[in-house]
């Protein structure tokens, strides 16, 4: 694969969508190539931010129909600079294709935002769809504060947490990624430590392991976060051992 090849699969690389042989050879090329290597950091930030992105199962008849779709629309070819055309080009053209992939994700995200509205036909239901939505835009906001500043550790099993606070808005957000599932019948629960007293944060997917979530409740004093098992509906406070004690960033 020419170098040319590789500088194209970081949307794919950040998708898991390669095989174990191109994820190998391009993991080489990212320990040389400083530019996909923060195109990869912007692009998993922004598959992040839009993890919790609601939705409801699709209709039926899309999957059909979109193979339908691709058997029907050509696809573009890809652009090739005229020759005597400065390298500049083509980082003009990375960019472009970074910025086209994070639109795709944005307008995924929105989809299953259109999909609540058009297949959530209960009131109940649809309050609580609202209530999503909203949340996930308060997460968005904390991820892209401008004050925003992260701090990344190794959790249990080889998972990896990073803890992103925004001085600015009081709030401060959590993104899991590799989590083992909790036993049956229980949940991860979040928590802010106030120096050294805990208090509740929320409650993680059980059915996720790789989840962003927007810690409930202000920052305040609090100096880190702990990670704790806790019964399905959570708990008060803490009933086991915490299985991850994080720090927050330094100011």
């Amino acid at each position: 694969m020419s170098a040319a090849d590789l500088h194209t699969l970081t949307g794919a690389y950040v998708l898991h969508a390669l095989s174990d042989e191109e994820r190998t050879e391009f993991e080489r090329h990212l320990g040389e190539c400083e530019a996909c290597a923060q195109e990869v950091r912007e692009l998993a930030a922004t598959a992040g931010r839009l993890a919790r992105a609601v939705s409801l199962p699709p209709p039926a008849d899309m999957k059909s129909d979109v193979l339908r779709r691709i058997a029907t629309v050509r696809q573009q070819p890809p652009h090739a600079p005229a020759p005597g055309k400065s390298a500049g080009g083509a980082g003009r053209g990375r960019q472009l294709s970074r910025f086209a992939l994070a639109a795709c994700l944005a307008a995924a995200a929105a989809f299953g935002g259109i999909a609540v509205w058009q297949y959530q036909r209960a009131d109940e239901a649809g309050e609580r769809a609202q209530q999503a939505q909203a949340r996930s835009e308060e997460l968005a906001r904390v991820l892209a504060a401008p004050d925003a500043k992260a701090s990344t550790g190794r959790l249990t099993d080889g998972a990896t947490g990073t803890v992103v606070v925004a001085k600015s808005l009081n709030q401060a957000a959590f993104v899991a990624a590799g989590m083992p599932g909790p036993p049956s019948g229980k949940v991860y629960q979040l928590w802010f430590n106030d120096g050294g007293t805990m208090r509740s944060a929320g409650l993680m997917d059980p059915d996720r392991g790789t989840e962003a979530v927007l810690l409930d409740g202000p920052v305040d004093r609090a100096s880190g976060i702990g990670i704790t098992v806790e019964p399905a509906s959570g708990s008060d406070e803490p009933t086991s051992d915490p299985v991850a004690l994080m720090n927050f960033p330094a100011a």
